[in-house]
């Protein structure tokens, strides 16, 4: 009997690893946006283009600023382009998990009121960004199975 996760969903007639990837697409779509909207990112007067001086949350826990929303926005964008074949949605997958693990590192070992955290990056980002890690390479890895032969 064939893997479940290999066969298509008969309702869209797409592999799993397209769906999913266009899933978390639209998510980092969503949070681009919404880092833009005051009252979810808060203070927002305190909104900087790039860099730790910024001190508006989203949420009242992510530190962003502008640079750090496009940053999401491009790579959902980018994540919906890929969707659209089985190998580039693997691609998505795990590559952007492993971008995100290294930005795991990055924010690890820079110093939070330094020029060098220019996205920037707070220990709540650090901890999101270990989970979108391992979560896509997860995703990446298990939704792109081929049933075995």
């Amino acid at each position: 009997m064939a893997h479940s996760r290999a066969r298509p969903n008969p309702a869209d007639g797409k592999p799993p690893v397209r769906r999913v990837t266009a899933v978390v697409a639209v998510l980092f779509v969503l949070i681009g946006v919404l880092g833009f909207v005051p009252g979810v990112t808060h203070p927002f007067a305190d909104l900087r283009l790039a860099g730790h001086h910024s001190g508006a949350r989203l949420l009242d826990a992510f530190q962003v600023s502008a640079l750090h929303n496009i940053v999401h926005l491009v790579f959902g964008v980018a994540g919906l382009a890929m969707s659209r074949t089985v190998a580039m949605a693997r691609v998505y997958l795990v590559g952007g998990g492993a971008i995100y693990l290294v930005l795991w590192l990055y924010g690890l070992a820079v110093d939070a009121d330094s020029g060098a955290n220019f996205l920037p990056l707070n220990p709540a980002d650090d901890w999101l960004h270990l989970g979108l890690g391992v979560g896509m390479i997860g995703l990446g890895a298990l939704t792109a199975r081929r049933a075995p032969a």
